[in-house]
Protein backbone atom coordinates (compact mmCIF):
# COMPACT_ATOMS: atom_id res chain seq x y z
CA UNK A 1 0.00 0.00 0.00
CA UNK A 2 1.00 3.46 -0.60
CA UNK A 3 0.70 5.46 2.29
CA UNK A 4 0.81 4.21 6.34
CA UNK A 5 -0.93 1.12 6.67
CA UNK A 6 -3.30 1.46 9.00
CA UNK A 7 -5.10 4.51 7.68
CA UNK A 8 -5.42 2.91 4.67
CA UNK A 9 -7.41 -0.18 6.17
CA UNK A 10 -9.38 2.79 7.97
CA UNK A 11 -10.24 4.20 4.47
CA UNK A 12 -11.09 1.00 2.94
CA UNK A 13 -13.12 0.27 6.03
CA UNK A 14 -15.03 3.65 5.63
CA UNK A 15 -15.86 3.06 1.68
CA UNK A 16 -17.03 -0.41 2.64
CA UNK A 17 -19.19 0.93 5.78
CA UNK A 18 -20.79 3.91 3.19
CA UNK A 19 -21.69 1.25 0.85
CA UNK A 20 -23.53 -1.09 3.20
CA UNK A 21 -25.32 1.90 4.66
CA UNK A 22 -26.49 3.24 0.83
CA UNK A 23 -27.64 -0.27 0.34
CA UNK A 24 -29.75 -1.92 3.01
CA UNK A 25 -29.71 -5.36 1.25
CA UNK A 26 -25.50 -5.91 1.41
CA UNK A 27 -25.08 -8.46 3.96
CA UNK A 28 -21.02 -8.48 4.00
CA UNK A 29 -18.20 -6.51 2.24
CA UNK A 30 -14.30 -7.20 1.80
CA UNK A 31 -11.41 -5.77 -0.17
CA UNK A 32 -9.05 -8.91 -1.00
CA UNK A 33 -5.83 -8.80 -2.44
CA UNK A 34 -5.63 -10.71 -5.88
CA UNK A 35 -3.56 -13.05 -4.18
CA UNK A 36 -6.18 -14.20 -1.82
CA UNK A 37 -5.42 -12.41 1.39
CA UNK A 38 -7.89 -9.94 3.42
CA UNK A 39 -7.45 -6.23 3.49
CA UNK A 40 -10.63 -4.50 4.84
CA UNK A 41 -13.64 -6.04 5.76
CA UNK A 42 -17.55 -5.14 6.73
CA UNK A 43 -18.94 -8.91 7.72
CA UNK A 44 -20.98 -10.23 10.64
CA UNK A 45 -18.95 -12.21 13.33
CA UNK A 46 -19.77 -15.58 12.56
CA UNK A 47 -18.63 -15.06 9.05
CA UNK A 48 -14.34 -15.89 8.81
CA UNK A 49 -13.24 -12.93 6.47
CA UNK A 50 -9.99 -15.27 5.31
CA UNK A 51 -12.52 -18.13 4.11
CA UNK A 52 -13.98 -15.27 2.45
CA UNK A 53 -10.86 -14.20 0.94
CA UNK A 54 -10.26 -17.72 -0.29
CA UNK A 55 -13.04 -18.00 -1.98
CA UNK A 56 -12.86 -14.75 -3.62
CA UNK A 57 -9.33 -15.59 -4.94
CA UNK A 58 -10.78 -19.27 -6.24
CA UNK A 59 -13.84 -17.20 -8.35
CA UNK A 60 -11.16 -14.54 -9.26
CA UNK A 61 -9.08 -17.47 -10.99
CA UNK A 62 -11.74 -19.04 -12.45
CA UNK A 63 -13.03 -15.86 -13.68
CA UNK A 64 -10.20 -14.65 -14.90
CA UNK A 65 -8.92 -18.13 -16.94
CA UNK A 66 -12.84 -17.99 -18.10
CA UNK A 67 -12.79 -14.42 -19.76
CA UNK A 68 -8.92 -15.36 -21.39
CA UNK A 69 -10.48 -18.49 -22.77
CA UNK A 70 -13.44 -16.94 -24.26
CA UNK A 71 -11.88 -13.46 -25.48
CA UNK A 72 -13.78 -11.90 -23.30
CA UNK A 73 -10.79 -9.60 -22.07
CA UNK A 74 -10.20 -8.44 -18.98
CA UNK A 75 -12.50 -10.04 -16.09
CA UNK A 76 -14.36 -6.95 -14.91
CA UNK A 77 -16.81 -8.75 -12.55
CA UNK A 78 -18.51 -12.38 -11.31
CA UNK A 79 -21.74 -12.73 -10.20
CA UNK A 80 -22.84 -15.61 -8.37
CA UNK A 81 -26.68 -15.67 -8.20
CA UNK A 82 -28.30 -18.11 -5.44
CA UNK A 83 -31.58 -18.56 -4.24
CA UNK A 84 -30.81 -16.82 -1.10
CA UNK A 85 -28.99 -13.81 -2.63
CA UNK A 86 -25.86 -12.76 -4.62
CA UNK A 87 -22.51 -12.68 -4.49
CA UNK A 88 -20.69 -10.36 -6.13
CA UNK A 89 -16.93 -10.10 -7.30
CA UNK A 90 -15.30 -6.69 -9.23
CA UNK A 91 -11.72 -5.84 -9.93
CA UNK A 92 -10.92 -2.58 -7.56
CA UNK A 93 -7.28 -1.66 -9.55
CA UNK A 94 -4.68 -4.11 -10.64
CA UNK A 95 -4.24 -5.43 -6.72
CA UNK A 96 -7.27 -5.77 -5.01
CA UNK A 97 -11.27 -7.16 -5.74
CA UNK A 98 -14.38 -5.90 -3.63
CA UNK A 99 -16.61 -8.71 -2.54
CA UNK A 100 -19.84 -8.17 -1.80
CA UNK A 101 -22.41 -10.48 -0.22
CA UNK A 102 -26.28 -9.56 -0.89
CA UNK A 103 -30.16 -10.48 -0.21
CA UNK A 104 -32.17 -11.34 -3.34
CA UNK A 105 -34.15 -8.13 -3.40
CA UNK A 106 -30.92 -6.42 -4.43
CA UNK A 107 -31.57 -3.63 -7.06
CA UNK A 108 -28.71 -5.18 -9.02
CA UNK A 109 -28.37 -2.20 -11.78
CA UNK A 110 -28.00 0.31 -8.27
CA UNK A 111 -25.28 -2.44 -6.75
CA UNK A 112 -22.91 -2.27 -9.88
CA UNK A 113 -23.00 1.37 -10.15
CA UNK A 114 -22.28 1.82 -6.30
CA UNK A 115 -19.64 -0.76 -6.59
CA UNK A 116 -18.10 0.59 -9.70
CA UNK A 117 -18.15 3.86 -7.56
CA UNK A 118 -16.16 2.10 -4.55
CA UNK A 119 -14.30 0.10 -6.42
CA UNK A 120 -12.32 3.41 -8.10
CA UNK A 121 -11.66 4.53 -4.66
CA UNK A 122 -10.45 1.76 -3.54
CA UNK A 123 -7.98 0.52 -6.34
CA UNK A 124 -6.63 4.57 -5.50
CA UNK A 125 -5.49 2.79 -2.15
CA UNK A 126 -4.36 -0.64 -2.55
Amino acid sequence: MQNDSSSNIEELEEILKNLTANIPEILATAVVSVEGLPIASMMPTEIDDTHIAAITAAMLSLGERAALELNKGPMEQILVRGEQGNILVMGAGSNAVLTISTTKDVKLGLIFLDCKRACEKISKIV
